[in-house]
């Protein structure tokens, strides 16, 4: 009995050789739990369609995945001086965001990034007359730009990037390879249109991996089932049974990632309502749970275990059995299965 991943192998791969058409020249981002798959099965996935270059969040990512892919590991965190020294191979390459990086890498194979809208890391314009005289110590694989997912502020994100291909070019900077995030398809197009000289390389993970919603699907299994009228005790905090049914205890508990949420954007006052809702009904110890059966998704009966959940099903829906698996809602970044089973 297990919390598992279903994947419909077929329509998967599908989806990922569009993304792989659509963005020619693609590296594969492989970092976190590995979007959900592992990293050892999504360096078999990015063997298999032929990439020669995989990147990972980590230097502690890239010692692990240097065993599963043979081709070159790109860094994505810049290097900071200072950092444990993690042993790599020759073939990783390591992001740098400030002059200081790329002159304590003497002799590194390194991508230089730029800040971007984000503001979160990356060389600032007016240091790119000092760059320019650091990179003759340095192998330099290319330049990079990470792009914000939302402009609500109505800027382009194409123009971004032209802005600063025009800043590295006027401070005399190679731009044979640009490395860049967050671009639609043809976006990334019409950079290649208007850049021919330059080589442009999607660093793309959410889309290829989990961009067919459909694709994939986690189940919890049905561990045991008891029946319960209104007031009933139970659980560790002998709660009050809401109503008469079933408690339902299902594999998938805070081990696996369940009853974990990544704060959200709200958006508009719908979004914001729903926020205010789902915080009150919390307060009187109403959550709701991502296991769906019978067609809706059911309450917690009590915060979940560290590998089990139990739910209340009440008594006019289907009654579960011992066995039977409940869809599961879960955040693939988040979550760790007990199972991958290829469909």
């Amino acid at each position: 009995m297990a919390l598992s991943l279903y994947v419909d192998t077929e329509r998967w791969r599908a989806h990922q050789q569009t993304v792989l058409r659509q963005f020619p020249g693609l590296v594969p981002v492989c970092k976190g739990n590995g979007y959900g798959f592992g990293h050892e099965r999504l360096a078999e996935e990015v063997t298999r369609f032929g990439s020669d270059v995989i990147a990972v969040g980590t230097t502690y990512e890239a010692a692990r995945m240097k065993d599963w892919f043979s081709g070159d590991l790109l860094v994505l965190t810049p290097f900071r001086r200072g950092e444990e020294p993690v042993p790599l191979p020759d073939r990783a390459i390591r992001t740098v965001s400030s002059v200081d990086g790329v002159n304590a890498l003497v002799g590194a194979r390194v991508v230089i990034e730029v800040m971007s809208s984000m503001k979160r890391h990356g060389v600032m314009e007016e240091d790119l007359g000092k760059l320019r005289a650091s990179i003759e110590d340095v192998r330099l694989e290319g330049f990079a730009i990470h792009l914000p997912l939302d402009r609500t502020d109505g800027t382009d994100a194409v123009d971004e990037v032209i802005g600063w291909m025009d800043r590295l070019r006027a401070a005399r900077l190679p731009l044979e390879t640009m490395f860049v995030s967050h671009l639609k398809p043809q976006e990334f197009a019409l950079l290649q249109q208007q850049f021919p000289q330059t080589r442009f390389r999607a660093r793309i993970g959410t889309r290829l991996w989990l961009g067919d919603h459909d694709a994939t699907r986690y189940r919890g299994s049905v561990l045991d089932v008891t029946r319960v009228v209104r007031g009933d005790r139970f659980g560790y905090r002998q709660q009050k049974a809401p109503g008469d049914g079933w408690l339902v205890v299902v594999a998938g508990g805070t081990s696996h990632g369940v009853g974990l949420e990544a704060p959200k954007a709200m958006h508009g006052m719908t979004s914001r309502a729903k926020g205010v809702a789902r915080a009150g009904l919390a307060t009187v110890n109403r959550n709701l749970s991502p296991f769906v059966w019978d067609g809706k998704q059911r309450w917690f009966a009590e915060p979940p275990h560290m590998q089990v959940s139990i739910l209340f099903v009440p008594e006019e829906a289907a009654e579960p059995r011992v066995g039977d698996e409940l869809t599961a809602i879960l955040r693939h970044t988040t979550t760790q299965y007990d199972r991958l089973v290829d469909n």
